[in-house]
């Protein structure tokens, strides 16, 4: 299976917990990672060579820092821009069918706080679902995604057990996920 992760983090040389994850799979046979950031930092995105990256690959992951109950703008964009009516939907858009996506995100807060009743009110479920809306809008599959909650304080060993558990979850089969 070939797998296609889009980082988008803003300053991801610096970042700690989404560069620990990107470390833990770098150069591992059949996963491509693809810096937003680094590659549009003009923010022109290049929408033919987006969609010929999306058809090579049969999994795609989503990686980005959790923003304001959101991605960083530039991931925005990119969705704005490449997921394309008649490419990706609509008549003649069956481009991303059956192509498995997954979000792997960063945030700051607790697994706690990101349940109802908690500090961020929902789950992070829920703060997912517009991401899971549009790939099922193009017939894609949502697979479970892989979160690091309490980022922002973890120490060097846990976020290398994070990474380590990271490219174990984006290398599992999609039977086994979806259990």
């Amino acid at each position: 299976m070939k797998t296609l992760i889009i980082a988008a983090h803003p300053d991801l040389g610096v970042s700690q917990a989404n560069r620990a994850l990107i470390d833990a799979v770098k150069g591992e046979q059949g996963i491509f990672v693809h810096d937003l950031y680094a590659e549009y930092p003009d923010w022109n995105i290049d929408v033919a060579r987006e969609h010929r990256l999306l058809t090579e690959h049969d999994r795609i992951v989503l990686q980005f820092p959790f923003y304001w109950y959101s991605t960083p703008p530039l991931l925005k964009k990119w969705f704005d821009d490449v997921i394309l009516s008649g490419w990706a939907y609509g008549p003649g858009g069956y481009r991303l069918k059956g192509k498995e996506f997954m979000v792997a995100t960063t945030a700051g807060g607790t697994e706690k706080s990101f349940q109802a009743g908690g500090d961020n009110w929902y789950a992070m479920s829920e703060y997912l679902k517009p991401i899971q809306g549009t790939i099922n809008k193009c017939s894609g599959v949502f697979l479970p995604p892989f979160v690091v909650y309490d980022a922002n304080r973890a120490d060097g060993s846990r976020l290398q057990q994070e990474g380590r558990r990271y490219a174990e979850h984006i290398r599992m089969p999609y039977r086994v996920l979806v259990h």
